[in-house]
């Protein structure tokens, strides 16, 4: 495979995982559970569809992927289950407001990070990409912010870290993580049963969050995961965002919660300014192929 057709395969990817993991609040809203139960629900759920998917797979091709390649794909697992702790527990502590902007942090981590260990300097558009597409995030929440606890707001930020954290060891890897992320959430399964076993089982619409971890979250986070390894960090990061632009549309159709104006001014400049970034990284692979076939003539 071409590195062009190699990145365009890892924007697609993205993508899919970044639109896919949009209605996942809204998901764990229509839940109407505690805390402890719908992580237990959910990522019970995504490790038994994880598993399944996996052993079929594996019964019909050899080259099935591994659940932890290694002891990089082992610190990824346990930093994508520190995660959704943080998560879910930013979940029920802050402002979905406040969530959204926080975890809009993991693109500048994934960017720091990737500077300082992989040493890969942000181009110029993207560093542009990246701040405007602050500035729209900003916009959306900003009346909000500072309205949160902050015990929620120090969860969002723990977990837009971690993300950034596993974003940055799998491009340094260059393993397939594909399955990684579904095994890592073994870690906040077993603490949310330790919990529920104390507190209780508390939820009045169990469906709706098996479903978001059966489905929605494998799909996610399987797309996402495997996005290191065709594309940066920091461009995997900005299709985090997506969930920033598109989850209050969803709260809007299903709870009819309407968006603000500065929320539709907001998601307009970072939609915008995401289509205009791939385009421009797809026309730059492009210009790179032709003049590899120029210098090296077949």
């Amino acid at each position: 495979m071409s590195s062009h057709d190699a990145h365009t395969k890892g924007l697609l990817l993205t993508a899919l995982g970044g639109l896919t993991l949009t209605v996942d609040i809204p998901l764990i809203r229509l839940a109407h559970g505690e805390a402890w139960t719908i992580l237990l629900l959910r990522t019970g759920a995504t490790f038994v569809t994880a598993m399944i998917v996996w052993a079929v797979w594996r019964s019909f091709s050899k080259n099935a992927p591994q659940l932890i390649p290694g002891w990089s794909g082992l610190i990824v697992a346990v930093i994508y289950g520190l995660g959704a702790v943080a998560f879910i527990t930013g979940v029920y502590n802050t402002s979905t407001a406040n969530l959204v902007f926080i975890l809009a942090f993991t693109t500048m981590f994934s960017a720091l990070l990737s500077w300082l260990f992989l040493k890969e300097r942000p181009r110029p558009m993207t560093l542009v990409a990246m701040a405007l597409m602050i500035v729209g995030v900003g916009i959306i929440v900003g009346d909000s912010v500072g309205t949160g606890h902050l015990f929620g707001d120090v969860m969002a930020l723990c977990s837009a870290l971690a993300i950034a954290c596993a974003i940055t060891i799998s491009r340094a890897s260059g393993k397939d993580m594909g399955f990684t992320a579904l095994t890592g959430v073994l870690l906040p399964f077993g603490l949310a049963a330790i919990m529920v076993s104390k507190t209780g089982f508390q939820v009045e619409a169990p469906w709706w969050i098996i479903f978001n971890g059966a489905v929605i979250m494998p799909f996610a986070f399987f797309c996402l995961a495997n996005g290191p390894k065709y594309i940066s960090g920091p461009e995997v990061a900005m299709f985090y965002l997506l969930e920033t632009v598109l989850a209050p549309v969803w709260v809007w159709m299903i709870f009819a919660e309407t968006p603000s104006r500065n929320s539709l001014i907001g998601g307009v400049i970072l939609i915008v300014t995401l289509v205009a970034h791939s385009l421009w990284q797809l026309h730059e692979g492009r210009k790179r192929r032709a003049a590899l076939a120029v210098a090296y003539p077949a």
